[in-house]
């Protein structure tokens, strides 16, 4: 008979059963609890000086959790979201060991009780107009890994898709024809459809041909041919932002991650007069109140046009590297509004 306070048991029952079976979680979710379970495993050993496949669930007391936490903290210099996100994976797990290991109840109960710490809510970090167009120029491309760098580049400030759907997307989710638009599996399984602008289409159409149709072929290969990592993204990025920081002064001061490209597709749609529901289908947003961000970053912005007005916009002129205004006019926005609209209603959009 199985001892239910056996932890590696236990672990392994919790990712096959609950995760897997149960729950269909996704290879994200997953990959992100089993991350947090080898650093507390990890940090247990160095603690306590048992081997992790030793340790009992009443070794993973309330005490311990605390000081992993604090741990990820000060040593692994972690943010309050960090570490309220390997306390999500924590808490999963012992839900779920309370009801294999009820004798355990009282060591459950008190890891269950550990808070999530608050977090400043600061202002969304973008990238504006002349931003945008320096970053767009840095790939060379000349070269193969300029052309898709760019490309990836292109479609990641349009579209504002999550990183982990950039990196998945295949030719046959993009559809180049009349209502061009790109085809995603987002967060929480959502599909989701993002329109396309002209300029984004010349460069995925040339893309595409450069690589050679394919349906099942990655978009974005590496130079091995498969997926790019995510490491991989941010080595791209953060190789061309240190290019693009010699011709625009204001990305200096700038933390650039995949994640600002997603901001920056967000505020230039906001910007346009794009409405807020139509800005939360388009994002893959589960409420349109998580576009508030948003709103707050645009009444940031505007008060210091007028407590500092002697501050000028740098003007900008579009050229063959750069987005057009309003990605594509009024034209555009309101193909896309429509797209979008017939999506939540469940129909196909109008070719």
């Amino acid at each position: 008979m199985r001892d239910s306070a056996n932890l590696p048991a236990l672990l392994q029952s919790f990712f096959t059963t609950r995760l897997m079976t149960q729950r269909k979680a996704s290879p994200h979710t997953i990959a992100s609890y089993r991350d947090t379970f080898r650093l507390l495993l990890q940090f247990a050993q160095r603690r306590l000086r048992k081997a992790p496949s030793q340790l009992e669930l009443n070794d993973l007391d309330g005490a311990l959790i605390g000081a992993f936490l604090e741990d990820l903290e000060q040593r692994r210099r972690n943010g309050p979201r960090s570490r309220n996100l390997r306390l999500t994976a924590i808490r999963s797990f012992f839900r779920y060991a309370s009801l294999e290991a009820p004798a355990q109840s009282g060591v459950i109960q008190r890891v269950l009780a550990i808070p999530n710490q608050r977090q400043p809510r600061a202002l969304v970090g973008f990238l504006t107009r002349p931003e945008i167009e320096a970053l767009l120029a840095a790939p060379d491309r000349t070269t193969w890994v300029g052309r898709r760098d760019h490309a990836f580049l292109l479609t990641a400030v349009q579209t504002g898709l999550r990183l982990s759907e950039m990196t998945s997307l295949r030719q046959n989710d993009v559809s180049l024809g009349a209502g061009a638009h790109v085809h995603c599996r987002g967060k929480g399984r959502k599909e989701r459809c993002t329109p396309l602008a002209k300029p984004t289409v010349a460069i995925l159409r040339a893309w595409i041909r450069e690589q050679g149709a394919g349906d099942s072929k990655t978009l974005f290969p590496s130079a091995r041919g498969g997926p790019l990592s995510a490491d991989g993204v941010q080595h791209l990025l953060a190789r061309h932002v240190t290019q693009a920081r010699k011709h625009c002064a204001s990305l200096r001061k700038k933390r650039v991650s995949p994640h600002v490209l997603r901001h920056a597709a967000a505020m230039e749609l906001l910007q346009a007069g794009v409405d807020r529901a139509v800005i939360a289908l388009w994002l893959g947003h589960e409420s349109v109140e998580t576009t508030q961000i948003y709103y707050a970053q645009t009444v940031n912005m505007c008060s210091t046009k007028i407590y500092h007005p002697h501050r000028k916009a740098t003007p900008t002129r579009t050229t063959q590297h750069n987005i057009p205004p309003a990605f594509g006019g009024a034209r555009f926005r309101q193909v896309m509004s429509d797209v979008l609209r017939e999506q939540l209603q469940g129909t196909e959009p109008a070719k």
